[in-house]
């Protein structure tokens, strides 16, 4: 291989036969080297193909802002992710997130620091993810010397469930923001406290992730039983009063009804999670 361009003495271009341009980083890979010279493999640690034209020359642009080893955390961190949910995430989550810890990493240098609005609530929906929020603030406190504060683990979760949703930020704290507030109608509605350790919680909130999830994209639901949906209905009348609440608040906020099969998963959730 040939290199194509050259970003700094640690990242470099090729083109490869498939005429696709490729990343590529190692320590000293571009020392001495020009456009044309043949790679060194032996130097070659992480190849990055971004199959995405708009991600892939983002990604460039920021490769001559930051330095390779805010490349070489996020990689760490998205590796982790990958390791501990068991997910791929989408492409435009190295830029995002190498940004926003280089961006991170800076304004705590300048003495400024952003307070997280949904810490709390990214503690409770997001656990996996914030847990690896946290442990990536270990990573940036051992490889940058910076110690970044609680309110940045929370951040950091939220880019990782952007990407495995592919949402953007702003629908991911909105989805966040729905998700709280039908908790709440469930809770006032009861007069309780959830077992926020029990399965059925656990259930009850990934339900109502992608439930927001469906409400932002406008893919709704279809009725498709509705003898069951009669059944439920007949046998857990305070679940479908509260589900009717919860209809209300979506209807006040997003102009939406809720559809009855909606209605049905639903009431069967608040079942589950409000008996002990």
């Amino acid at each position: 291989m040939k290199i194509d361009k050259i970003y700094n003495n640690n990242v470099i271009s090729v083109i490869n036969e498939q005429n696709e341009e490729l990343v590529i980083m190692g320590k000293g890979i571009a020392f001495r080297k020009k456009p044309g010279d043949l790679v060194e493999e032996t130097n070659v640690e992480k190849v990055y193909t971004l199959k995405n034209n708009d991600i892939s020359e983002k990604f460039k642009t920021l490769l001559y802002e930051v330095s390779v080893e805010y490349i070489q955390l996020t990689e760490k961190v998205i590796k982790l992710a990958k390791q501990r949910l068991g997910k791929s995430f989408n492409e435009s989550l190295y830029i995002s997130l190498t940004d926003h810890i280089h961006f991170a990493v800076d304004r705590i240098k300048k003495g400024y620091e952003i307070k997280n609005a949904l810490l709390w609530e990214i503690k409770r929906f997001y656990k996996e993810e914030f847990c690896i929020g946290m442990e990536a603030l270990q990573m940036i406190k051992e490889n940058l010397g910076i110690e970044l504060p609680e309110d940045e683990a929370g951040f950091i979760a939220m880019h990782l469930v952007n990407a495995d949703l592919n949402q953007d930020m702003p629908n991911v704290a909105n989805i966040t923001k729905v998700m709280q507030n039908i908790l709440n109608i469930v809770k006032y509605h009861y007069k309780m406290e959830f077992d926020e350790e029990s399965l059925n919680y656990f259930r009850f909130v990934t339900h109502l992730k992608f439930f927001a999830q469906r409400l932002y994209s406008k893919t709704y639901m279809e009725d498709d039983d509705p003898f069951l949906y009669e059944m439920v209905k007949t046998k857990h009348k305070e679940a479908f009063a509260c589900t009717e609440k919860i209809n209300d608040y979506i209807q006040n906020q997003f102009n939406h009804t809720i559809s009855d099969n909606e209605k049905l998963y639903l009431a069967i959730h608040i079942q589950r999670v409000v008996v002990r």
